[in-house]
C-alpha cells in the first residue's frame, strides 16, 4: 500500500499545519509520484481554506495507522 503524505496549512494561519494522507492499494511509488500533483489539486479544490506546503509518497505502515 502506498501513502501520499502531505502537509496542509491553514491559509489564514500558515503556522497551523496538519499531516494528511491518501492511501492507494493499486499503485507503485513511481505512479504515486507521477500522479500526486493532480490528486493534491483535487484535494485543494475541496478544502479551499488550506494550502499544501509539502508532500511525498512512501510505503504505508498499516499497523501504525490502526492504533
Amino acid at each position: 500500500m502506498i501513502e501520499l503524505l502531505f502537509v496542509a496549512c491553514l491559509s489564514t494561519a500558515p503556522e497551523q499545519c496538519q499531516e494528511r494522507s491518501l492511501l492507494y492499494t493499486d499503485v507503485t511509488p513511481m505512479t504515486c509520484m507521477m500522479g500526486a500533483q493532480p490528486e493534491l489539486a483535487k484535494w485543494a479544490l475541496t478544502h479551499p481554506g488550506y494550502r499544501i506546503s509539502e508532500w511525498r509518497c512512501q510505503w504505508a505502515n498499516v499497523a501504525e495507522q490502526k492504533t
